[in-house]
């Protein structure tokens, strides 16, 4: 999300993200690897180097992000389910979920957070 806030502008520094939203600075590495080995993110080397999103905020959806960081979107693994009414609601659930991540872009995101007082924190 710190980086959508600052799409366009100069590339940023995982410690300047760690220190305005009170983050270990370890811990960002481990997320941005894999987004940029994913092509989300680019690094940027040199003094005034760091990261910037590799495509606008518009056309990176929460779907891609969550699913670069955990894997495929499931709430629970319903194939070892024996009831075939059971595996189909959490099919549709499952559905429904991917739905709204594919459809929430980190603009939107940025948009929500910025129409309140209070900005949203994501934790994955």
């Amino acid at each position: 999300m710190d980086l959508a806030t600052r799409h366009g502008d100069k590339p940023t520094s995982l410690k300047s993200v760690a220190e305005r939203h009170d983050l270990s600075e370890h811990y960002l590495e481990q997320l941005v690897a894999p987004l940029r080995n994913a092509g989300l993110v680019r690094s940027v080397r040199g003094a005034y180097g760091g990261y910037n999103l590799s495509r606008p905020p518009e056309e990176i959806t929460a779907g891609d992000v969550i699913r670069i960081l955990e894997g495929p979107i499931s709430p629970v693994e319903f194939e070892e389910e024996d009831n075939p009414g059971r595996r189909q609601l959490w099919k549709k659930i499952r559905d429904a979920i991917a739905e709204v991540l594919d459809n929430t872009t980190l603009a939107d995101l940025n948009n929500q957070s910025s129409d309140s007082d209070d900005s949203y924190m994501f934790y994955i």
